[in-house]
């Protein structure tokens, strides 16, 4: 007996009646023979909606206490789908994520997960019980407070679960049947991927496509956990998220599989915003020192572009991308460096997107590159920034043209299908 651990989006569980259908699906996973562990968000716009009731009673609320509002709407989804599972006829106990053992550090909001210690669910399945199981949630090591993962986080409870359960496979539910070569919503002929690495998944998920969490793709490949990522509104195989040298699998007719595609898909990200620092010195120590101010105020950064200095001026000036949501606190900063550093001004642009081909045969084959800047060329896209690494391709545009930058890159790579399979269930894609 094997067991499975599965995770269902909001959109998965938005409303009773969706409820029920994810009821009757693991009902059916547990008749099949295996032992189930379940992770489930709120339900639909739940945390939306918890965070905009916070945001009206104070406009700074305390970190501590938005976390235990937020866990709320997990706390919600479990019950009412262990009473469904209930009413079918099987034993189901819901548990929150501290019940279940998952420890984390003491950062509100975007906790990590340190350890997990699944003893109380080993024990509900062990004696033929469905485990329901709070996701995005943990309890702090030190101070005991009840901690949440940041946005996607149940993605990531569960793969933590799996991992700690030894499980055979983590099954993400949510509202398309997999990852596809490009948003559905954009492009409509995008093609189901059946099997992609970690690699790709992990660079897809850092430029935007939003079908899996960062961090759960992360933890899935240091612990080697097979993702498969499905829709839980049909009964259609998914996307298998596993190792480089397990993609190329053979076929029904026991044949080796042709060489993967050289691109795997399209990614594109709208919630970025743009810094242009003018009019930098051009010596020794001024840019660690705008990254620096960047970096203590706690804030990511993606893309980076330093212009060659003018001659006559020994000036430069430094961009760089972020997203949208922190744009003004790092504005705040590095206004305060503007004496010290001696650069001239800020330029902010937060209408602005970042569009990525990925593809782990991108590294090996010329011309890549050039045939991804002729499509936008050719749809009139003008790229503002450029990045690379080994398997990806990112570019900045104008916010404007993101959808047009997409369809012309899908094209130029020939991803799309012939058949009409690209369907979003629920229509947020999660």
């Amino acid at each position: 007996m094997g067991i499975v651990v599965q995770k269902y989006g909001g959109s998965s569980v938005a409303d009773a009646e969706a409820i029920k259908r994810v009821a009757r699906r693991i009902v059916e996973t547990k008749k099949d023979g295996n032992q189930v562990v379940v992770v489930v968000s709120a339900m639909g716009d739940t945390t939306d909606e918890l965070i905009d009731l916070a945001n009206q009673v104070s406009p700074l609320p305390p970190a501590r206490e938005l976390d235990m509002l937020l866990t709320a709407g997990e706390r919600i989804s479990m019950a009412v789908l262990a009473m469904a599972i209930h009413d079918l006829g099987h034993e189901a106990r819901s548990f929150t994520g501290s019940q279940a053992g998952v420890i984390t550090d003491a950062e509100h909001g975007r906790a990590k997960i340190i350890d997990v210690t699944p003893g109380r669910i080993q024990a509900a399945i062990d004696e033929g019980a469905i485990a329901i199981v709070a996701g995005f949630q943990g309890v702090s090591q030190t101070t005991k407070d009840i901690t949440t993962l940041g946005r996607g986080g149940s993605d990531t409870t569960a793969v933590a679960l799996a991992v700690a359960l030894a499980a055979d496979v983590c099954e993400i539910y949510s509202d398309v049947d997999g990852i596809f070569t490009a948003d559905p919503r954009i492009e409509p002929r995008a093609r189901k991927v059946p099997r992609i690495s970690y690699e790709e998944t992990l660079e897809m998920a850092a430029q935007g496509a939003n079908i899996l969490h960062l961090r759960c793709v992360e933890y899935a490949r240091r612990y080697d956990m097979p993702i498969h990522v499905r829709s839980s509104f049909s009964e259609k195989e998914g996307t298998w998220v596993v190792k480089s040298q397990d993609v190329a699998v053979p076929d029904n007719q026991g044949e080796n599989a042709m060489e993967a595609a050289i691109i795997t898909g399209v990614a594109h990200d709208r919630s970025q915003a743009k810094i242009t620092v003018v009019g930098v010195p051009d010596k020794p120590g001024e840019a660690a020192a705008i990254f620096r101010a960047v970096a203590d105020a706690q804030i990511n950064i993606d893309m980076i572009v330093q212009n060659v200095s003018a001659a006559a001026t020994s000036l430069t000036d430094v961009s760089f991308t972020l997203p949208r949501g922190e744009g003004q606190t790092a504005m705040a900063a590095l206004s305060k460096l503007q004496t010290s550093v001696g650069f001239e001004t800020l330029q902010y642009d937060d209408s602005v997107g970042k569009v990525s081909i990925v593809g782990a045969g991108m590294s090996s084959s010329p011309g890549i590159s050039a045939r991804f800047f002729e499509a936008l060329s050719d749809a009139g896209v003008n790229i503002e920034m450029i990045s690379t690494s080994e398997i990806r391709v990112s570019v900045v545009v104008s916010e404007t043209q993101v959808e047009d930058a997409v369809r012309a890159a899908h094209a130029a790579f020939d991803l799309g299908s012939d058949e009409v399979e690209a369907v979003v269930y629920g229509g947020t894609g999660r």
